[in-house]
């Protein structure tokens, strides 16, 4: 190496050991991007190994100086021609690595060879794939794939990696892996091996798809089947052909026991094997009329569930579960149909009603003729009565709010009753959102009004049948004769039910998985008019947790945008769901007349851990402080016993609630409550989750936030705040005194508001009926039919 001659103002010729000197007072090596020396040149040897740590240094080549030139080696800057010259003359320029300032020649009769990066690139691809080191091949392919697209030899070293890769991956347990793999190999490189690529395609489809089966995921079978039946149509696979014909020889044994079903009158199981047989084998012979023929002699809908109910309440605040199922089985006085510019839009159950200009009457009529059984059997006195028990105090059906608005009930005709109001209301009809059970109208206690009654409730499902009046009335129409929920263990297996034909409805949706189905022509995906509130609740007498900088303490403790957008958004963007600073909705944009409640002046608080902690050590000395002042012992901060209802969000919510407490220094125990229940027993829980349906501020305020609501709040501002709402004569005032109750809830946490959810349902679309803009899943359940 020492006929290295560096091109100076001078040029003169520097033997190895000036290269040496230079080295010894810097110049000898340079960092890496990892910050490591890496030694450029010597005078002996060859470089070494440096496996994957090559990926860490720039592009380089590498010059072998031969034996009677002194010998040696440097690394060099990337030359302008990548293969060595056919007959080399005269000399070659360089710069070498960590020297890029001085440009340095040698003989080209000096040079033994040349080792070009990207041949080096593609000598350790190859050796890697050869150990079957593919882990470590891939970052070398990759960069030889960007930046060398061209080389000669490129396709054949890819292709070499994705079928040594496969066949190993075939040979354990990631069949699909595999498969994805061979699959590409084909589509790059056709002619790669083909028989053998083709075979392995085969064996890899037959084991895949009998791992599929065994496992139960028939949805993913049929997927995989149908594709490579169109994309290998000219291959005839043995697999595909195999299959195939299992697939319908499952699908006939499945529609000959529907047919046996039928004859022996066992409606429930021949739907339940017809549907079956048509999704294992969309084409078998006559798969289509015999489900319709079976819905026609007893017509039946599966809705899947996550929430499986337990009560029955069409107007219960924090259970979804209640809220959906009671809607079948009861009507209400006053049943809200959707938002309107100025609140909801209500219907009087029995007929018609109006409010006076003044605002400060309505007038009830009935209408029995266009009822019903049992409704037309109501009364008018009856009626009154109701609304009179409403504003008495003894009554269960009490609701001060209703107390607090009427003055007067008076029946002013066979047909008509009068209420009288104190003040005028700005929508008094949302003040009567009773329950009416059989017991309106001579029948016992808590007898259904609805068009169906409840059969079987188990942990598995819980059915509705129609009942003997329903039926009666609706004679031959279709109308479904049982709705079946089907409780679902996750959000992935109700979506699974749904595609499979397993059931016809889904009631509530990830977001996630509500933005994947509506790419699907057989699934129509809706999303409900009004969101719901999520939130946290005290629900017991724990020392720490009924003090105020605590509760502040334990929101600035959680990340509620992180674990809105990650865990719960997977990520996506779902429109109107967002973090919220108080108990009510924020509409679902920014000009959403739903948001009358909500002050978009007031920020969430923000993610501070620091000052959670902080605010933490305050509430403990100020018990402490306390304590010593009264000659107690001061108060132990015992775990707090966080509660959830058993569905799958919330667990998810509530998981990553108590991580984000314990990071705190807390002690969080997680109780997850019966099927069916929202809310904990006394002294089982010290916070709940809730999900609540605040849907009309005006009247749930106090639901949520008044003395006998889920917060049991005392505050004397949340109570003055209530009050003076209740009070309110026209919708300016309610807006302004709920934007004040808005701003008292933010500083006194009487609830820790979490986020607004935008809920979604989705059906098959061989169910029609369902509507537009409906706020419960079965508002117009009378209405759906099953057609194919």
């Amino acid at each position: 190496m020492k006929s290295i001659v560096p091109i100076t103002p001078d040029v003169r010729m520097i033997g190895w050991k000036t290269l040496l000197m230079a080295a010894l007072v810097g110049l000898f090596g340079y960092m890496t991007p990892a910050g490591a020396q890496t030694l450029t040149f010597s005078d002996s040897g060859k470089p070494e190994d440096e496996g994957l740590g090559l990926l860490q240094e720039e592009p380089h080549d590498i010059i072998y100086f031969t034996a009677a030139s002194g010998g040696g080696w440097a690394k060099i800057l990337l030359l302008p021609f990548r293969d060595m010259p056919a007959t080399p003359r005269g000399t070659l320029r360089f710069s070498i690595q960590g020297i890029e300032s001085d440009e340095f020649v040698a003989k080209w009769t000096d040079i033994e060879r040349i080792d070009f990066w990207e041949k080096r690139l593609e000598r350790e691809t190859a050796e890697r794939i050869a150990s079957e080191d593919f882990v470590g091949a891939y970052p070398f392919l990759s960069i030889l794939i960007r930046d060398y697209p061209r080389r000669p030899g490129l396709k054949k070293l890819r292709s070499e990696f994705l079928w040594r890769n496969a066949i190993k991956r075939a040979s354990g347990t990631q069949r699909a892996e595999a498969l994805a793999m061979l699959e590409e190999l084909h589509r790059y490189d056709p002619q790669f091996n083909q028989s053998d690529v083709l075979k392995a395609i085969s064996l890899t489809t037959g084991s895949l798809m009998q791992a599929l089966v065994n496992d139960g995921d028939l949805d993913n079978a049929q997927q995989v089947l149908a594709r490579l039946k169109v994309e290998y149509k000219d291959y005839g696979l043995d697999a595909i052909a195999k299959w195939d014909g299992e697939f319908l020889r499952m699908a006939t044994e499945k529609r000959q026991a529907a047919i046996d079903a039928v004859k022996a009158k066992d409606f429930r199981s021949a739907r339940r094997l017809a549907r079956e047989s048509l999704y294992l084998k969309p084409d078998i012979a006559g798969g289509r009329e015999l489900v319709k023929r079976i819905d026609e002699a007893y017509p039946l809908i599966s809705v899947g569930v996550l929430q499986a109910a337990r009560v029955f309440d069409p107007v219960r605040l924090d259970n979804w579960a209640a809220r959906r199922a009671g809607r079948l089985l009861y009507r209400n006085l006053f049943e809200i149909q959707g938002a309107a510019p100025e609140g909801g839009e209500y219907d009087f159950l029995f007929g018609s009603v109006q409010t006076t200009p003044d605002r400060l009457g309505m007038e009830l009529t009935l209408d029995t003729a266009k009822l019903p059984k049992p409704l037309n059997r109501i009364e008018v006195d009856f009626l009154a009565d109701q609304l009179a028990k409403r504003a008495t105090p003894e009554s269960e059906i009490y609701f001060s709010p209703w107390a607090a608005a009427v003055t007067g009930i008076g029946i002013t005709g066979p047909q008509r009753v009068e209420c009288v109001l104190r003040r005028p209301h700005v929508l008094p009809n949302c003040l009567l959102q009773i329950n009416v059970d059989a017991s309106w109208f001579g029948g016992e206690k808590g007898g259904v009004t609805g068009d169906y009654f409840t059969e079987t409730v188990n942990d598995q499902e819980t059915r509705f049948m129609l009942t003997e009046d329903a039926r009666l009335t609706s004679g031959d129409s279709g109308k479904p004769r049982e709705i079946v929920e089907v409780r679902c263990a996750s959000g992935s297996d109700a979506v699974s039910k749904l595609l499979s034909g397993e059931i016809d409805v889904l009631d509530q949706l990830f977001p996630a998985d509500a933005i994947k189905l509506k790419e699907r022509r057989d699934v129509k995906v809706v999303e409900y008019p009004l969101p719901t509130i999520h939130m946290l609740v005290p629900c017991s007498d724990h020392t720490f947790v009924s003090d105020k900088n605590f509760r502040r303490a334990l929101l600035y403790g959680i990340n509620r945008e992180d674990i809105l957008k990650g865990e719960l958004l997977e990520n996506r963007d779902s429109p109107g769901c967002r973090v919220l600073s108080g108990p009510f909705p924020a509409g679902l944009s920014q000009d959403d007349p739903l948001g009358y409640a909500y002050d978009n002046t007031i920020l969430p608080r923000r993610f501070e851990p620091s000052l959670a902690q902080l605010l933490v050590a305050l509430s403990q000395n100020l018990k402490t402080a306390e304590a010593e002042r009264k000659e107690e012992p001061p108060p132990v901060l015992r775990a707090i016993r966080l509660a959830f209802p058993a569905d799958n969000l919330s667990r998810v919510a509530c998981e990553a609630i108590r991580s984000q407490w314990e990071l705190l220094g807390l002690k969080v125990e997680l109780v997850e409550l019966p099927i069916g229940r929202t809310f904990p027993d006394p002294d089982t829980a010290d916070i709940v989750y809730v999900s609540a349906a605040i849907w009309e501020p005006i009247i749930d305020a106090r639901r949520l936030l008044g003395p006998d609501g889920l917060a049991k709040s005392e505050d004397q501002l949340i109570g003055l705040g209530l009050r003076r709402l209740e009070e309110a004569r026209n919708w300016k005032e309610v807006r302004d005194r709920l934007l004040v109750l808005h701003s008292i809830s933010h500083h006194e946490l009487p609830v820790l508001p979490l986020w607004q959810m935008v809920d979604s349902f989705a059906y098959r679309t061989s169910l029609s009926g369902m509507g537009g803009n409906i706020v419960s899943l079965y508002q117009n359940a009378g209405n759906w039919r099953l057609e194919f």
